[in-house]
């Protein structure tokens, strides 16, 4: 459920992850929240949630959590935190209001009043907003209007109850693992699977780039919302397929939710700079049943994994390089998923 921004060598101005089960130094995670509260029985499965929660005791839980790793000396950061901190910068919120809330987002009948509110409200409120969303009925009070008054110049309001969203709530923002991906000495943001999900890594990215902790910090951007230009919705990656598994080596799951077109963007960018010598696909069925890599496979040490054997047995892995000509890669079957691992971290027994 977590970010990791810090291990190994990483220090307080470094960001980085080279390894799987290297020592933890700083995550980032997010308390459970009012974007959870917004769960219902109605619109759980829109939002990719197969039943409701029960907050208050999943706050609980997630605090006992942050203690746990905070009593193992990890360095606990805050999504929201960090949101509104980056906020409270005028050029980060532009940057992120710019793509949160437009006429396609919100509606072009109320766009103009939202917009305003949001460019004018505090920080707190407005990372409140992006992450817990805004329902119909909160927008006529926070504009002093009423919706009758609004739906009178917008057709969404108009069509819509009370209850629903104008700008739609991020409940998967829990799942910190996912928008974002630390591979070596840079991140990857992910262009999430479902439409739902894409707005966190927006958040996620304003963070990066702007957040005082980060902005100056000098490291790579493998793939961000600058480059997707005409491959925006096309092409998919999430942060469970990801995994820097050390060596100069990324398993990357091919899976429901990260694409082939992907995995080799992402290599392309590694080796353009000389950050890796090789990505392990991992061919996967397409279902939501093991919808990432890590879901399947993940490492407890440097030889020691938990797996699913049907299914990992089932995964056709390729690796990646560079090809001789720069800006090529050359790829090669490998007859299993679990023979490549283990070459590539040179160990001849993976218990």
């Amino acid at each position: 459920m977590t970010s990791v921004i810090g291990d190994g060598a990483a220090t307080a101005t470094r960001f980085g992850v080279h390894s799987e089960v290297g020592k933890l130094r700083r995550v980032i995670i997010h308390r459970p929240d009012l974007e959870l509260k917004r769960l219902t029985p109605n619109n759980h499965d829109d939002l990719l949630f197969d039943d409701v929660l029960w907050v208050r005791r999943a706050r609980q839980q997630h605090d006992e959590f942050g203690d746990l790793l905070r009593d193992r000396g990890v360095e606990v950061l805050y999504l929201e935190t960090l949101l509104a901190e980056t906020l409270a910068q005028p050029d980060a919120r532009k940057w992120v209001l710019d793509s949160a809330v437009t006429s396609f987002t919100v509606g072009a009948g109320m766009f103009d009043e939202i917009r305003a509110y949001m460019d004018e409200v505090d920080a707190v409120t407005l990372a409140d907003h992006l992450i817990g969303g805004l329902t119909v009925r909160e927008a006529g009070e926070l504009l002093k209007v009423g919706t009758g008054a609004i739906a009178k110049g917008s057709l969404v309001v108009s069509a819509s109850e009370e209850d629903d969203f104008v700008l739609r709530p991020l409940p998967n923002s829990y799942f910190t693992r996912d928008p974002s991906a630390w591979i070596f000495g840079g991140v990857v943001v992910n262009p999430m699977y479902w439409p739902a999900r894409r707005l966190e890594a927006l958040n996620v990215e304003a963070i990066y780039r702007f957040h005082p902790s980060f902005r100056d910090a000098g490291f790579e951007f493998w793939y961000s919302r600058e480059d997707e230009g005409e491959s925006f919705g096309r092409v998919s990656s999430e942060g469970g397929d990801i995994m820097p598994i050390g060596n100069r080596t990324v398993a990357i799951g091919m899976s429901e939710r990260t694409t082939g077109q992907m995995i080799e963007k992402i290599a392309l960018a590694l080796f353009r700079k000389g950050a890796a010598d090789r990505v392990i696909a991992a061919g996967m069925t397409r279902d939501r049943a093991h919808m990432h890599l890590d879901t399947v496979f993940t490492f407890l040490d440097r030889d020691a994994v938990t797996l699913f054997p049907n299914v990992v047995d089932s995964i056709t892995a390729y690796s990646v390089r560079p090809a001789d000509k720069e800006g090529e890669l050359e790829v090669t079957r490998e007859t299993s998923f679990l023979d490549a691992i283990k070459d590539a971290l040179s160990i001849k027994n993976l218990r």
